[in-house]
């Protein structure tokens, strides 16, 4: 077993990482939860049936009570009504202050799971249990949890760390190729942010077979880095915004295709290679850079352009959580493995950016 700890003072946890995890679930869940009688369960529609009868078996033999809402699968549950729907449930079920939620599935789950923890009787324990790639290196790990709202995505939320994180890589197995793949433009992410070095041990290896033999490695390495960063930085205030490299304008794509169109994978890679042509444009990132991330990107069937309207990225500009007042820390590249925050003005970032993005 690979095993990283988060050390947030007061609020430590593990993250752990190794095939057939799940078996070991109540265990696990049971020695950072003793007080704990009833767990309730967060899910959706495509991960129930394959791992919720088996995540349950496991919590119930090591003497928990639970109890599972399934909720439909897609950004579009990810909202207050469902919340409030969740707190309703927690209540019907009697749980209390000393009990938990588990969050068994993607970034979609975990979010919503995590913000219904979070505020449910002021705040219980919670645990997750990812099923997707991008879910496992990303949203699972570092305690942002949020619902959206029509104005754009996580606008609502809160900073919830878990009580544990359970990796268990062989859940990727039953991932459709699309959402693998979606998930790798995360870990690409960390690459380009990071480490250079990841990034080429990523390229050279454009296919799931090949990533999937060395998918314990790939889970350890994106986690330690996002551990590192939340540990400095668990507010979002400095270091820790690196992490949405690409994710400005890719929430524009997102919102742009409704969220049905793109899956937040595809629309964060394709706005990597926007955000790295916009640093080349800005004096900031080297000129070959671009070329790299298309190059990976496209290797693994993740688009690199994608259409939307002006008024989309614009909006998305101005709800960026990174801005304040009439600026904006844009996230770019030095280098390869080197990513900066460079504040600017919003209206001159437009400028650049409508340039880059229109040419």
């Amino acid at each position: 077993m690979k095993t990283l700890t988060v050390a947030l003072p007061g609020r430590e946890y593990d993250i752990l990482i190794q095939r057939g995890l799940l078996d070991a679930a109540g265990e696990r869940v049971r020695a950072v939860c003793p007080r704990a009688r009833r767990l309730f369960i967060v899910t959706d529609d495509n991960v129930a049936p394959l791992y919720l009868d088996w995540v349950e078996a496991s919590l119930r033999g090591a003497g928990f009570e639970t109890a599972a809402a399934v909720l439909p699968a897609g950004e579009e549950t990810k909202c207050g009504s469902m919340l409030l729907e969740l707190w309703e449930r927690m209540m019907d079920f009697g749980l209390t202050r000393t009990d938990a939620v588990v969050a068994l599935g993607g970034g979609v789950v975990g979010d919503l799971a995590g913000f219904a923890a979070a505020t449910i009787l002021r705040g219980v324990d919670f645990v997750q249990i990812p099923t997707t790639l991008l879910a496992q290196v990303d949203s699972s790990v570092g305690g942002k949890v949020a619902v959206d709202l029509e104005h754009g995505k996580n606008l609502a939320g809160a900073f919830w760390q878990p009580r544990l994180v359970l990796m268990d890589p062989d859940v990727l197995d039953t991932l459709p190729l699309p959402v693998f793949m979606a998930g790798m433009a995360e870990v690409l992410k960390y690459g380009c942010i990071r480490d250079g070095d990841f990034f080429d041990f990523l390229a050279a290896r454009p296919s799931r077979e090949a990533l999937m033999a060395d998918i314990e490695h790939i889970l350890y390495t994106c986690c330690d880095i996002k551990r590192q960063v939340v540990m400095e930085d668990e507010r979002d205030t400095g270091l820790r915004m690196i992490l949405n490299f690409g994710h400005t304008v890719g929430h524009a794509f997102e919102k742009a295709g409704r969220y049905v169109e793109w899956s937040h994978g595809e629309a964060v890679a394709a706005g990597m290679c926007v955000a790295a042509k916009l640093g080349v444009a800005l004096g900031v990132t080297p000129a070959d850079v671009p070329a790299k991330i298309e190059g990976a990107a496209a290797a693994l069937g993740l688009p690199t352009h994608i259409s939307c309207g002006w008024n989309d990225i614009v909006e998305a500009v101005g709800l960026d959580k990174k801005s304040a007042g009439s600026q904006i820390s844009l996230i770019l590249l030095e280098k390869m493995g080197h990513a900066v925050a460079v504040k600017m003005e919003k209206d001159a970032v437009l400028r650049t950016l409508k340039a880059v993005y229109e040419g």
